[in-house]
């Protein structure tokens, strides 16, 4: 393993950061979770930005940090570059300078430090703006020239944090683009921060899922979506989740109702299905669909092309439907239908 890491960080009052993590090279791990996780906290111990209460970071076999031997290599020492949030870059520098900063401030002499941070500026896609000064940049722009800085000095760790929250969202798509293929050709070893599923998706080889400072799930980005373990999650990535006692192929819920699925099990399950899943209907149907369900709608929300209701029951439940559906059943808060659902629909895997 290239990066192992057992993280405690102790934040008084507020919680305290337990975490395992190994990673290869190559390798970019996404830390995924809601504000408050401990994410940020995370990848500030990695950085040297913040000291472990207790544990360990070893990085290609280089100790950063040991609380128990009292070793610590300070963040200017660390092989590692950073991306931060907001990039921070250095108002008073042009792009040029920004990016050859760090190979300077490693005793590189200044002539071969700007031809160095021109090439990756060039790599980047933003050449021909080496001259101009961050407040002269684009947010596409400024993340590039954040990006090529962490980059130059070839470190062995690359740190990002919400490297996209601060873009619009048609330049987010474009860079998270290219950020996928400049993650695609870096050697090292790669952390992303980010509270945004598609981020996470689209960039992360493996999933952390942070709750509390703990891990509550981990897994490839497709395990994770496909099997959550929590409500965090469920939500995240757009699905039914609930928790039941299965006997056979019927799963008594924890909040009331039953479901029957198609495969059989038995003890304490997750059972998950996608709100596409979910059919509404005014009257009871007369189908081959071993479930349904009465139902209220409680709120209805536009998603670009179709709309999310959600619908109070046992169980309460999410459906997405067309926009002229939602015309059709004619509906509003408070009105009453009917939850359909095929039991080959339901994902049962063990609690």
């Amino acid at each position: 393993m290239s990066l192992h890491a057992e993280l405690t960080v102790d934040r008084g009052a507020r919680f305290t950061l337990n975490l395992g993590l190994t990673a290869e090279s190559g390798e970019t791990i996404g830390l995924l979770g809601p504000n408050g996780a401990g994410k940020s906290t995370a990848l500030r111990a990695l950085a040297g930005l913040l000291a472990l209460s207790s544990g360990r970071i070893e990085l290609d076999g280089q100790v950063l940090d040991d609380a128990a031997a009292d070793e610590f290599v300070p963040p200017e020492r660390r092989p590692a570059g950073v991306v931060f949030q907001d990039y921070l870059l250095f108002p008073h520098l042009s792009a040029l300078d920004n990016v050859a900063f760090g190979l300077r401030a490693r005793g590189m002499d200044r002539r071969s430090a700007r031809q160095r941070a021109q090439t990756w500026l060039r790599r980047v896609g933003i050449g021909d703006h080496a001259r101009s000064r961050p407040r002269a940049l684009s947010g596409g722009q400024a993340q590039r020239v954040a990006l090529a800085r962490a980059l130059v000095t070839d470190p062995r760790l690359l740190l990002l944090d919400e490297p996209l929250a601060a873009l619009d969202a048609s330049t987010r798509i474009e860079v998270r683009s290219e950020l996928r293929h400049h993650l695609a050709d870096y050697p090292g070893t790669t952390v992303l921060v980010t509270h945004d599923p598609l981020d996470a998706m689209v960039l992360a080889d493996r999933l952390l899922v942070l709750e509390g400072g703990h891990v509550v799930q981990q897994g490839t980005p497709t395990e994770v979506a496909h099997h959550p373990r929590s409500d965090y999650v469920a939500q995240l990535v757009g699905v039914n989740l609930y928790r039941g006692t299965s006997r056979g192929t019927t799963v008594d819920l924890t909040t009331g109702g039953t479901l029957t699925t198609a495969t059989r099990s038995d003890g304490d399950v997750l059972v998950a299905f996608g709100p596409t899943a979910v059919s509404l209907h005014r009257t009871q149907p007369d189908s081959s669909a071993r479930n349904t369900w009465p139902v209220q709608v409680h709120s209805l929300e536009g998603h670009g092309t179709i709309t999310r209701v959600q619908l109070t029951g046992h169980p309460d439940v999410l459906a997405d439907i067309t926009p002229a559906a939602v015309t059709d059943l004619d509906l509003e808060p408070g009105t009453p239908l009917w939850a359909e659902l095929k039991a080959t629909e339901i994902r049962t895997y063990p609690a």
